[in-house]
């Protein structure tokens, strides 16, 4: 039970860095006291999409359907988390709205 909870703390702390690392690609880029982009509302964070990395705001509540997590786990493996130009997560465009529209 212990090694369970461990893991969801790492787990969550590592969800909180890639929300502090989204940004806008190829705008402006505003942020807040907190370092947060200024276009993303509260209790939502972008995300980049498809060859042509389109960016898409998601709400946080995304992060515990089980489809996310399985994508954000593909895009830890292919594109990782340290890097500055948001989070990429490695499907099509089509597939991703699809599961959007899911989740909701």
């Amino acid at each position: 039970m212990a090694l369970k909870r461990s893991n969801k703390v790492c787990q969550t702390a590592s969800l909180k860095q890639i929300l502090k690392r989204c940004s806008s690609l190829g705008k402006k880029n505003v942020y807040d006291e907190d370092g947060l982009p200024v276009d993303v509302p509260k209790g939502h964070f972008a995300v980049y999409v498809g060859e042509n990395r389109s960016r898409h705001i998601v709400p946080i509540s995304f992060l515990s359907h089980p489809d996310f997590q399985c994508l954000l786990r593909r895009a830890e493996e292919e594109f990782g988390f340290d890097h500055e130009m948001g989070l990429t997560l490695p499907c099509e465009e089509v597939v991703f709205r699809s599961l959007t529209s899911m989740i909701r």
